[in-house]
């Protein structure tokens, strides 16, 4: 086993050593494993939320999408901190009502904002489906950290089954204050890594940045514009449109807002998370690095840019330590998934359907939900070939569908329904389903449309369809009797 594989096993360890440490006063309720018993401060809700975006999508996705696709990887930063600027109206009355309430889960806000127990299903569900490709995303970030350093000698298969199976036990071990503590450690190390090589490879291969895209632009005129087809000016408004609303409807991600002991720390965060996703920048620049100097990667492979780059440039030891910030990408992130999707499981889908459950047999299920929800994304994982940003569209296609009921639910007369919430979400979900399972595109149903039109993210396409609907039912049922109850 060389050196760098050594260091990344290292990572693996410490940041389960240091989750359970982290963990080790915990008690044994579902609230303590799942919320850390709502008492983080600002430091520590600032670590959770901000640090959802330092995933492998992050550290592989970007630089990746750089080196394959060139100026429209900058979706990214512009959607990030659009969802972060939005996130200082957005977060703080989720925040209050769900304290109110006592709330455990996402779905459960849905549900006590429309006094519906059938949306709180369906969004449990959609919320599951939406969790496996990001979840996917962290695993296949990490098989393919592991079979890059070790040159091959751990194939990928293996690397992501030992990876589910140490991320998965370190949830069970640690639950939320855990994962919270561990992501300070990820965090700070991925900044470090990141920054580093985004500053150094250029200069070091190119003689600086402005260098770097005056000779890939010499090298591949036009490759650092947004292209006339495939991912447009259209596609890329609408994919940012798409991604930013959707970013607090990750179930994770709004799951953390639960963990706050006051609603001033999403305010305070708001300020500095887009200059924390600014590492980001510094990944898509080892991307934009690696084009010239490893050529030749297609398809899912372009995944591979920035430890290619990394090991045909540093000591074994210094690739270790790039792959072990990549591994702490994927299990820190990755952990949040998997104790969030077993919530939902045990709380809102187990409990709601056998309300004697007690809160030790609740907890136990989402323990052991946990094997469950890694079975499956291993599968569809080793199944699978789609770069890690394809991944995360899609996923981001499906859980953004929350959306809209969520956004009605905050204004002060909620114009839906809880049927109109329902059909829509039903509606927008199905329409990604579609696409997703058959390959269909808007020029396979409408091929005389203009093409604008056919450009536009098929998640956009499938939001606008959900808000139609849910408007139109909502007209319609909003003068039944039995939907007399409006939101407060």
């Amino acid at each position: 086993m060389n050196i760098a594989l050594w260091l990344v096993c290292a990572a693996a360890l410490g940041i389960v050593l240091f989750g359970v440490w982290g963990s080790k006063s915990q008690a044994v309720s579902l609230e303590q494993w799942a919320l850390g018993g709502r008492r983080f401060g600002s430091l520590l809700v600032f670590l959770l939320m901000a640090g959802e975006i330092y995933t492998t999508f992050t550290f592989l996705g970007a630089s990746g999408f750089a080196y394959g696709k060139g100026g429209t990887v900058f979706y990214i930063l512009t959607y990030t901190c659009l969802a972060f600027v939005s996130s200082y109206w957005l977060l703080p009355p989720i925040w209050r009502f769900a304290s109110e309430k006592r709330l455990l889960s996402q779905p459960d806000f849905f549900e006590q904002k429309y006094q519906s127990p059938g949306l709180g299903y369906l969004v449990a569900i959609v919320g599951l489906i939406a969790l496996v490709p990001y979840l996917i995303l962290q695993l296949k970030g990490l098989g393919i950290i592991a079979e890059t350093v070790s040159n091959g000698q751990i194939p990928r298969p293996a690397a992501v089954v030992l990876g589910a199976a140490v991320m998965a036990l370190y949830v069970i071990a640690s639950g939320m204050r855990g994962s919270a503590w561990a992501a300070a450690v990820k965090d700070g190390t991925t900044w470090i890594v990141c920054a580093f090589l985004g500053i150094y490879l250029p200069y070091h291969y190119y003689g600086g940045i402005g260098a770097m895209f005056q000779q890939i632009e010499i090298a591949r005129p036009g490759f650092l514009a947004l292209p006339q087809t495939g991912e447009t000016v259209v596609w890329y408004c609408s994919t940012v449109a798409l991604s930013a609303l959707g970013l607090y409807m990750w179930p994770h991600t709004f799951s953390s807002v639960y963990t706050s002991k006051s609603e001033i720390a999403f305010r305070r965060n708001a300020v500095f998370m887009p200059l924390y996703a600014m590492v980001m920048l510094f990944a898509m620049l080892v991307g934009f690095a690696a084009i010239l100097q490893v050529p030749g990667l297609q398809g899912d492979e372009i995944d591979l840019a920035l430890l290619k780059l990394s090991i045909a440039t540093f000591d074994p030891w210094f690739v270790g330590v790039i792959g072990a910030a990549g591994v702490l990408t994927a299990m820190v992130p990755g952990s949040t998934i998997l104790i969030v999707g077993s919530t939902l499981i045990s709380n809102n889908l187990c409990r709601k359907l056998s309300p004697s459950m007690s809160d030790g047999t609740v907890t136990t299920s989402a323990r052991l939900s946990v094997l469950l929800i890694t079975f499956v994304a291993v599968f569809f994982t080793l199944d699978g070939g789609d770069s890690i940003v394809a991944i995360l569209i899609m996923g981001y296609s499906i859980v953004t569908q929350l959306f809209p009921a969520l956004f009605a639910s905050l204004l002060p007369k909620n114009p839906f329904t809880k049927e109109g919430a329902i059909a829509g979400m039903i509606a927008g979900v199905g329409t990604v389903g579609v696409v997703v399972t058959t390959g269909l595109t808007i020029s396979s149903f409408f091929p005389d449309a203009p093409a604008a039109i056919k450009q536009l993210n098929t998640g956009f396409i499938a939001l606008s369809l959900n808000v139609l609907v849910a408007f139109l039912v909502s007209v319609v049922t909003a003068q039944w009797p039995s939907t007399s109850t409006r939101l407060s």
